[in-house]
């Protein structure tokens, strides 16, 4: 990942040199330098990547090169910070400037400049050494890295399956004939990338098993599982926390949740390395109720150990047809899954042929070439290359390792420091998409394109990694939202030993700048790893980290920390004390301390964060008071305080923070003490509002239109939540939200009417909306458009757990042509919807498409 570390580096440098700041004179020549040696080195650090796993003397030259690229870049954003106190000082009435003349200061600068003169010179040596094995190219030819997709959202629509029907099918008939006096015990086994966890996914999911089983449990069963971890796993799927029970009584618990009750569990990738725990949980379990349990696991040892051999399945390769087919849906995913090219039809084939009818194979070639320009010559260039990796391969397993190495080697070298992240994270963790981009932002990894804002084109990563099938979707909201996802093991495979041998990360925690924390995180990963960049909690759905106070303060000694974050965690002591020396890391732009606890105050040195571009102290209950220091972080992007229900206000200023593109959780004062609803119309690029509304004097009567003209606003999102007072209920009415809304949200509304403003012709431009919890009955005459003849664009709908309100579907669908789904659930006077059940657990309405001819 060389070239994606030079990237980085790169591009800051750039940035800086294109700054007026005075501090920048100091290194102006080192930095003009510097920037043209990276210029020159980008030309050959893609081949450098390819080329080092066989070569020895090239692998030492390049991780040598690495390790000088990041502590110029070190020195790269000490050069930002002063330029930034610069400005500051500029704006302050006093002498401060004067400082910047102080010996002190003065000699730090020198040795800065000293040092990146030297790291110029080593620069220039490995470029000497590496010469015979590359051909350079110009400065002309490179510079600010292109790392442009062809897609900048989700193409590829990760739950279309191909050839699986017969084998759903056989398995649905082992489900529904089998006899109910025993358990039923089945096994899907093969090979890793083959589609055995997808086979039991479309399974698990179907409607007709959703209706045949009172209770479905899904665990996934990494290698280093316990029957404690697998127990809890079980009863989390139950609704059941279970925390500090014995295991005794956790398999008690399990047994009176299934009892008297039809269940299936499926057990996700089972190792034959240890399946001590298996007898008793098998002993365990009701018996003679209709109870079936399907593992998925490579190992053939494993189906005899579950006493599964009448019931093995063994999934086969894809056909020849099935191939294409499922390599159409990925690779011309922007086309529906059809080529239109003969030219590409020919050589995409002899590639499929080259996949062997392995699923995962398949998918990770298909998504490289989704984004890819759809030209012979480049697709041929694949192939070729493909060819070259596959040469050498004695096994299927190799076949696959080749086509995710293949995909690793042609992203975007941003997209590269990106992917690697995901090494820290358990086998078969649930990762929030939200942290991963966060994250990224913080460490740099994120290249601003075509205009498009840091959150913006985070999330454009995120999407680069979903396209090239490198990432998996889990969860999504009812918009299509991407909330959640994971990796194929196979692909935590590659991603671990990338980033371990080129120091990212490890699993041992030791020699590397990233560190997840878990369960098992040792004092001494700390200790050895000063040149920390990311430290983050890596915890699994459902669980916490405990970690003691002498562990959490040896966080502010890692001083080169751009990623702080902590969430998930509980202390032995308030978190304002542990992280009372936080201002040490100076280069820190994310902290999240998301649903940590105990957190009643931020750290007083919070103040001296100036790089600070996240903060995400979200499901912080206990918070009682934001800092007025935050307002000083004018870099900031992302400001998320959601369910902080201790939280009274904001503080005064947040309306100067210029930058913000997310403000979440947003309690505007009912005094002048705090921030008012007025200072948000100064944040001109937001992009995502949260507020919190619960009494009517949080918004005065001159403040109604505070939100029309934030032009780049696409997600408005309002809470109310414990709220009381008609007056609430005008306020609401008469506010104004922009007409380029995309998405809107509204819980626990308080007016039994909706507002006025809730029109087609108010919101011309919305295409999602959200309505849970509150007392609406009925919607306003202006929601239906029928007076000015407009009608709805929207195309997804949610409304949940409203149990007055009173709809037509025919009236709904005539003044919403466009919509495309319904998730209805627990709004019990909906009965016109075609959803069952939709006074109770609900479902999914989903538009048919018209027929294709």
């Amino acid at each position: 990942m060389v070239d994606a570390v030079v990237t980085v580096c790169l591009e800051k440098a750039l940035n800086i040199l294109e700054e007026k700041g005075r501090v920048v004179s100091e290194y102006r020549k080192q930095l003009k330098d510097l920037q043209d040696e990276l210029q020159y080195m980008q030309s050959f650090l893609k081949d450098a990547e390819r080329q080092k796993r066989t070569n020895e003397v090239l692998r030492k030259l390049v991780a040598d090169l690495r390790e000088l690229v990041y502590e110029a870049e070190d020195i790269l954003v000490d050069c930002q910070l002063e330029n930034s106190d610069e400005d500051d000082n500029e704006q302050r009435p006093s002498n401060a400037w004067l400082s910047r003349f102080y010996p002190a200061r003065v000699s730090l600068q020198y040795k800065k400049s000293k040092r990146l003169k030297e790291i110029n010179e080593r620069i220039k040596t490995i470029k000497t050494k590496v010469e015979p094995y590359f051909k350079f190219r110009t400065p002309s030819n490179v510079g600010r890295d292109n790392g442009t997709d062809r897609w900048s959202s989700p193409v590829y629509d990760h739950t279309q399956v191909v050839g699986l029907e017969g084998d759903k099918r056989k398995i649905k008939e082992w489900l529904f004939c089998s006899n109910e006096s025993d358990l039923l015990m089945m096994a899907f086994v093969g090979m890793g990338g083959l589609g055995k966890t997808t086979i039991a996914q479309e399974v698990f999911n179907d409607k007709e098993i959703e209706n045949r089983f009172e209770r479905r449990i899904w665990v996934s069963v990494s290698q280093t599982f316990t029957e404690e971890q697998i127990m809890r796993s079980i009863l989390r799927n139950l609704g059941d926390a279970s925390v500090g029970d014995d295991l005794g009584t956790l398999l008690r618990k399990i047994q009176q949740y299934l009892l008297g009750k039809r269940y299936l569990i499926v057990m996700d990738d089972v190792w034959d390395k240890n399946l001590s725990w298996w007898d008793k949980i098998y002993q365990g379990l009701p018996k003679g109720q209709g109870g079936s349990v399907i593992v998925t696991t490579r190992s053939e040892s494993v189906a005899v150990k579950v006493q599964a051999r009448d019931k093995t399945h063994r999934p086969q390769l894809l056909s020849a047809d099935n191939s294409w087919l499922l390599f159409c849906k990925v690779a011309f995913a922007a086309n529906n899954g059809t080529c239109e090219r003969p030219e590409l039809e020919d050589v995409g084939k002899e590639i499929v042929t080259k996949c062997k009818g392995l699923p995962l194979t398949i998918k990770a070639i298909g998504g490289l070439l989704l984004c890819k320009d759809h030209v012979y010559h480049e697709w041929r260039r694949i192939a070729e290359y493909f060819q070259d990796e596959l040469k050498d391969n004695t096994s299927e397993i190799d076949n696959v390792m080749s086509s995710l190495q293949l995909s690793y080697d042609e992203l975007p070298s941003h997209l590269k420091s990106c992917f690697l992240t995901l090494s820290l994270y358990p086998e078969d963790c649930v990762i929030p998409k939200q942290q991963l981009v966060h994250g990224w932002i913080g460490e740099g990894f994120v290249m601003l394109k075509n205009g498009r804002s840091a959150t913006e084109s985070g999330e454009d990563c995120f999407s680069g990694l979903t396209n090239r099938c490198l990432v998996e979707v889990v969860d999504k909201t009812y918009s299509g939202t991407i909330l959640t996802c994971k990796i194929h093991d196979m692909v935590r495979d590659l991603v671990i030993d990338i980033a371990k041998n080129d120091s990212f990360s490890n699993p041992e925690g030791l020699n590397c700048r990233h560190l997840g924390i878990s369960g098992n995180f040792d004092e001494k990963q700390i200790k050895l790893n000063h040149r920390l960049r990311g430290l983050v909690s890596t915890t699994k759905t459902g669980e916490v980290n405990k970690l003691n106070s002498d562990l959490a303060k040896k966080f502010t000694d890692c001083k080169y920390l751009r990623v702080l974050d902590i969430s998930k965690s509980i202390f032995d002591a308030p978190l304002s004390d542990i992280l009372d020396e936080i201002a040490s890391l100076q280069h820190l732009a994310c902290l999240s301390m998301s649903n940590t606890h105990p957190l009643i105050q931020f750290p007083r040195s919070m103040e001296e964060l100036h790089n600070l571009q996240i903060l995400d102290a979200s499901y912080c209950q206990n918070l009682k008071q934001l800092q007025p220091c935050i307002v000083l972080f004018k870099k900031l992007l992302v400001l998320d305080m959601t369910n902080c229900g201790s939280l009274e206000y904001f503080p005064k200023g947040i309306g100067s923070l210029g930058n913000l593109e997310v403000l979440l959780g947003f309690k505007p004062s009912r005094s002048n003490n705090g921030c008012k609803l007025s200072e948000v119309r100064n944040l001109t690029n937001l992009r995502k509002l949260g507020l919190s509304l619960t009494r009517g004097d949080q918004i005065e009567e001159d403040e109604l239109d505070s939100l029309i003209n934030l032009s780049k606003l696409m997600f408005i999102s309002i809470n109310c939540y414990d709220s009381y007072g008609d007056d609430l209920i005008t306020k609401l009415d008469a506010l104004t939200p922009p007409h380029q809304l995309h998405e809107l949200s509204l819980q626990f509304y308080p007016g039994k009417c909706s507002p006025s403003w809730l029109s087609p012709i108010s919101l011309p431009m919305l295409r999602y909306m959200s309505i849970c919890s509150g007392n609406l009955v009925k919607m306003h005459e202006r929601f239906w458009g029928t007076e000015t003849n407009t009608h709805w664009r929207i195309e997804g709908l949610m409304l949940n757990s409203l149990s007055e309100l009173d709809m037509d579907w025919e009236e709904l669908q005539r003044s919403m042509p466009y919509l495309r789904t319904v998730h209805a659930n627990w709004c019990p006077e909906l009965e016109t919807f075609p959803i069952e059940d939709v006074g109770f657990r609900g479902g999914v309405w989903t538009k048919t498409p018209p027929h294709r001819t």
